[in-house]
């Protein structure tokens, strides 16, 4: 069997086919009967072609640009977190001790 370039045409597993994706199975399914992915049924098995998964894969490319409501703007002020976690107040995470100001020493007097 070929497909319209004279190619053979390459099958998948549903198994082969998720872990292609990255997917479960579950989600793979999920792709099918949403159309998303075509797939077809001899029996009781389910194949998919290798040149669809790759055009659903390229289908799927994200858009630059259009994640920006994953990771909003920060409102308001933000503390600094440094070194151990620990916060002087002054938004460095240390305890403070490297910052502090020095003793003068005896022979300084």
């Amino acid at each position: 069997m070929t497909d319209a370039r004279n190619d053979p045409i390459v099958w998948l597993s549903t198994k082969e086919a998720a872990e292609c994706l990255g997917v479960t199975l579950r989600s793979l399914y999920r792709f099918i009967d949403e159309g998303g992915l075509p797939a077809y049924k001899f029996g009781r098995v389910i194949r998919l072609q290798v040149s669809d998964v790759d055009a659903f894969i390229e289908s799927s490319r994200i858009v630059p640009g259009s994640l920006e409501h994953l990771y909003p703007e920060v409102k308001g002020p933000t503390r600094i977190v440094h070194g151990n976690g620990r916060s002087n107040g002054n938004g460095h995470g240390n305890s403070g001790a490297e910052h502090a100001p020095r003793q003068p020493l005896a022979a300084e007097g």
